[in-house]
């Protein structure tokens, strides 16, 4: 009998003749066939009984239950297997019942979960379209996430010129890993899911979404979801809901914070162009400029650079760093020889990180952030702005932008100070000879008076100098006074003042000089006009000294000593100097 009773045996009539189980399948009736009504040569011993079990209101068969015994007991074993199939029959309801309430109660609470999450969402995005702050926005956004799933790590990055001063947030970092899923979901702008296997003892699975923070005008950074439970449709749809609505609510602070910025920028500007333009000195101009773009931008260390066109080199006119005064560096050396070349700013976020471009002032300060600005005048750099910070991604892409803006605020105070330096010059210079006019003599020496104990004049006039003009014409004239002009100022230290006194007459003032020091200044001047210039002329010099001890001081009585001293050694034979008592 045994393989009568083995799993997947067909009972069909065809196959092993009339039998209770064929039977019952036939009348869905209990039934039951004797051995001797047997057909199948196993069967002969046995008599079978079968009851169906019926469900359903329509009485539909899901299953027989079959026995097969040597007995001739036949009403009793039918009771019993009526009995056992009713009591199966219950149990199979109870179970299929069991199993529809459960699913009942697992969409259930699936909807309830759905419809808490949608609340949370609702209440989430009145939240966040209310603050008017990025920071306020990310908190409120990390808050209610960490809140609806306590047990996954929760990641915020942001790229660059979106960071967070007061909340944990990494910077967007690429590195060329083009696979990481951050990196993919902020280029892509789509939330991505992904699942992997981490090679431990445990072989936990751990399941990550990447979902980007989008507004109208881009993509600002991604959430990042890890989590040993694998992520259902409703936290996908969920996540994704909430970043999308996080997204344009940051878009929407960032706006006015900008729009804020703009206006504080305007303000800035404005300040600073006033200020730049009331000082007419390019030193201060520089200067004042350093402490500015330290004080703006929050900056450790700032250097203002000159072109010296002549020297083909960068020459550090102000910085905070007393190691870099007065420094120079050939055009194409650092970031400021990047930015000459270029006439392009540049924004360094991490110096350490890829120290490619040799630079002094990052090594020397440990500085880790730049930025650095050409200084334009006339679609030329007129010189290179450079402001560090030892923090790495310390400047914003906004700093960098008011940085270029800045520089060129003060390349028009820098302009301005230029032509008012060429006004002025052209104003106490004379043009024929380059030395100053005799008003600013005038003036100079008057000043000095006040201030000093002692000084000498020369008065200086070239012998003959209408014979060279009727000899020779005035441009040879001109020639003349253009040599000896330029024999002066040859002979002379940078602090003394010479002047064309009117025609050929020249004058030299030598502050807190002796009248011997005068005297070998002029016989050094007679000397050497006499021996370089061509066509050759010589030159009479009269000198004339004050000092505090004199009854009356003033310009007049100096210069008319030195005159008469002049007309003396005119009258005296010419070539010569005398000095006026």
């Amino acid at each position: 009998l045994r393989p009568m009773l083995e799993p997947e045996t067909c009972w069909a009539r065809e196959l092993t003749g009339n039998n209770a189980i064929a039977a019952c399948m036939e009348s869905l009736k209990p039934e039951v066939v004797h051995k001797e009504d047997h057909h199948h040569a196993l069967l002969h011993k046995f008599s079978t009984y079968a009851v169906p079990l019926l469900i359903g209101p329509d009485k539909q068969l899901i299953a027989i239950m079959g026995l097969v015994i040597n007995s001739s007991n036949t009403t009793d074993i039918q009771s019993s297997l009526k009995i056992t199939a009713a009591s199966f029959q219950y149990r199979l309801l109870l179970h299929t019942e069991t199993l529809k309430n459960n699913k009942l109660t697992s969409v259930y609470l699936e909807v309830s979960k759905e419809n808490h999450k949608r609340d949370i969402l609702f209440q989430v995005a009145k939240k966040l379209h209310s603050k008017i702050d990025v920071d306020s926005v990310l908190k409120e956004m990390l808050d209610n996430v960490k809140e609806v799933y306590p047990s996954s790590q929760i990641d915020l990055f942001l790229s660059q010129d979106n960071r967070s001063s007061t909340l944990p947030v990494k910077p967007l970092v690429f590195n060329n890993n083009l696979e990481d899923i951050c990196t993919r979901a902020f280029l892509e702008g789509q939330l991505l899911v992904e699942s992997r296997n981490e090679n431990t003892e445990d072989s936990l699975n751990l399941h990550s979404i990447a979902a980007p923070l989008s507004g109208n005008q881009g993509v600002y950074g991604v959430l990042k979801f890890i989590s040993l439970k694998r992520f259902d449709e409703t936290d996908i749809k969920f996540i994704s809901m909430l970043a999308d609505t996080a997204g344009t609510a940051f878009e929407n602070a960032r706006l006015y914070e900008q729009s804020n910025f703009l206006i504080h920028e305007l303000r800035l500007i404005s300040e600073i162009t006033k200020k730049l333009n009331q000082s007419l000195k390019i030193k201060e101009i520089f200067n004042f400029s350093t402490a500015e773009l330290i004080k703006i931008f929050g900056a450790e260390f700032c250097c203002i650079l000159e072109l010296d066109i002549n020297k083909e080199q960068l020459v550090v006119q102000s910085s905070n760093l007393p190691s870099l005064s007065n420094e120079f560096f050939s055009i194409d050396y650092g970031f400021a020889g990047i930015v000459y070349a270029t006439k392009e700013p540049v924004i360094i976020s991490d110096y350490w990180a890829n120290p490619k471009v040799q630079s002094k002032l990052m090594e020397v300060t440990n500085s880790r952030s730049l930025i650095a600005t050409p200084i334009p005048i006339n679609s030329d750099v007129y010189g290179v702005i450079l402001v560090a910070h030892r923090r790495p991604n310390f400047f914003t892409y906004e700093n960098y932008k008011l940085l270029q803006v800045l520089s060129g605020h003060v390349g028009l105070a820098i302009t301005n100070a230029s032509l008012h330096d060429e006004v002025r010059r052209m104003v106490i210079t004379d043009n024929l000879t380059g030395l100053y006019a005799r008003h600013y003599l005038d003036e100079q020496v008057n000043l000095m008076q006040k201030k000093d104990f002692c000084g000498s004049l020369i008065v200086t006039d070239i012998d003959n100098f209408k014979k060279v003009n009727d000899t020779y014409g005035h441009q040879i004239g001109d020639k003349i006074l253009i040599q000896v002009s330029s024999i002066i100022k040859s002979c002379i230290r940078e602090s003394d003042i010479a002047a064309r006194w009117g025609g050929e007459e020249l004058a030299i003032y030598l502050p807190q000089a002796t009248i011997d020091q005068t005297v070998r200044v002029a016989e050094r001047i007679r000397n050497r006009v006499l021996a370089e210039t061509n066509p050759q002329v010589t030159v009479s010099c009269g000198i004339s000294e004050w000092n505090w001890e004199d009854e009356k001081i003033n310009v007049e009585g100096l210069f008319y000593k030195a005159d008469m001293a002049l007309y003396e050694a005119k009258n005296s034979g010419k070539n010569q100097i005398k000095v006026g008592t």
